[in-house]
């Protein structure tokens, strides 16, 4: 991609826009970068683009803002429909986005992964499964860490393990995984998109420019995800957690395998991973396929497997508390992913959920909790609701607790109520905005609350 003497406009000073605007900064562009939000609004400091040259504008985006731009670049949160978007495609400006710039930079394969539920852990394992043959391996994209920066950091040689969302999708047009795995589609981002139909289409555009000897990573267990092998240029690779397939990577008696081009390997057994759930069985097969193909031995594979660690927000053991084990799963912003995790224990739960309400259907996320939460504890803007859907399942008004907008009112009530053999969950089952900057502090906040209980 060329910079060099180009005058390029940058939407949204979040992580991935000011980290690809420095980079076409320093590539010769001409580089503005701007957000309808006021300078004070924006958690990031600001001054180090002003001291490398780019232009910074916040607030209304005037039409003006495109006059003599070669190139307009979207953050992820930023969506094609606002006018200044809509205005450079009437002007046939190019339109594109921090991780096509990384595709166009890249000068080794990328692994690209995405699905509603399951990204960040998926790509975490296979980032350390492909350090295992590429030590200066990049891992980026939705995971918080600009792709193009870790692009340029692999170079030739190596491989680039990406987390891809449907947002950054969106505007893309170009990139083309030599990987792509796709981990499964529920209900999410409905506001953005539209539609389900229009969120799985951006979540098929990541590999719609695959050719023969590409590969596309689906799960069988998912219709959606299988169904996209009708779709597929590339070759089709299936895994599964609940059939043996004749090829692909699935469990068998209890032994997560691989099997492909005639040869079988078993990698390691299920009850050797240390990241709970059957949900995490379908991360570690997703993650051992995508790295099989990426070109890692199948004994290193396994080997990592056994070692590696649950992320942090994603059914993460927090503390043991008299007796009681706390766990934070503040990644579970919607209730697809708050299912898999209720489902990861065998019950007497005490669960803390609520926040910023996606107003997706309740019922089989509340008929879980019936059968598996001892006591519930509501927060945030969707405590209500939350509330009514529960009691409307048939659980009982007498289990439910209101903490209001505070987590620490949350974990005081937990803590008072629990006991042995009950275990408390932090898994929301929405965003956090209503309360926190983004789920990670929210997790963090909840981690240091337990915490301070140990004291």
């Amino acid at each position: 991609m060329e910079f060099m003497g180009k005058k390029v406009l940058v939407i949204g000073a979040g992580i991935s826009g000011n980290a690809v605007a420095k980079i076409a900064k320093n590539m010769g562009a001409d580089v503005t970068l701007s957000d309808s939000k006021a300078e004070a609004d924006i958690s990031y400091n600001m001054q180090e683009l002003r001291d490398a040259g780019i232009k910074l504008v916040f607030g209304k985006q005037e039409p003006s803002l495109l006059d003599g731009v070669d190139m307009l670049i979207l953050s992820p949160a930023v969506p094609v429909r606002i006018p200044v978007v809509q205005e450079a495609y009437k002007r046939n400006i190019p339109v594109t986005t921090e991780v096509e710039v990384a595709y166009n930079l890249a000068k080794s394969p990328i692994l690209a992964v995405t699905g509603t539920n399951g990204k960040t852990t998926t790509v975490s394992l296979l980032g350390q499964l492909m350090r295992t043959r590429y030590p200066n391996a990049g891992v980026g994209g939705n995971i918080g860490i600009p792709l193009c920066e870790e692009a340029l950091k692999a170079g030739e040689g190596s491989c680039i393990v990406a987390e891809i969302s449907s947002y950054q999708m969106e505007a893309s047009n170009t990139f083309n995984p030599h990987v792509a795995v796709v981990l499964n589609v529920t209900p999410d981002h409905v506001v953005r998109h539209g539609s389900l139909e229009v969120y799985q289409a951006m979540k098929e555009k990541m590999f719609a420019n695959q050719g023969p000897d590409d590969f596309l990573v689906l799960n069988y267990d998912d219709a959606k995800t299988r169904d996209m092998a009708n779709r597929a240029k590339g070759k089709v690779f299936f895994f599964s957690r609940k059939e043996i397939l004749k090829e692909g990577a699935f469990v068998n008696n209890g032994w997560l395998t691989i099997s492909w081009n005639g040869q079988t390997c078993k990698l390691c057994r299920t009850d050797e991973l240390k990241i709970k759930g059957g949900h995490n069985i379908e991360n570690a097969l997703a993650a051992a396929a995508a790295a099989y193909l990426g070109g890692v031995r199948l004994p290193k594979i396994g080997e990592s497997l056994k070692a590696f660690e649950p992320v942090e927000h994603r059914i993460e053991p927090v503390a043991t508390v008299n007796g009681v084990p706390y766990f934070n799963d503040s990644k579970a912003t919607n209730t697809d992913s708050a299912i898999k995790a209720l489902q990861s224990f065998d019950g007497h739960l005490i669960l803390i959920a609520g926040g910023d309400d996606k107003h997706t259907d309740l019922s089989e996320f509340m008929e879980l909790v019936k059968e598996r939460v001892d006591e519930l504890i509501l927060v945030g803007d969707a405590a209500a609701r939350f509330k009514e859907c529960a009691i409307a399942a048939g659980y009982s008004p007498e289990h439910i607790h209101e903490a209001g907008y505070s987590m620490e009112k949350a974990v005081e009530i937990a803590h008072k109520i629990a006991g042995i053999p009950q275990t408390v969950l932090l898994s929301p089952a929405c965003a956090s905005f209503d309360m926190f900057t983004g789920f990670e502090e929210r997790g963090r906040v909840f981690k240091g609350l337990v915490k301070e209980l140990l004291k």
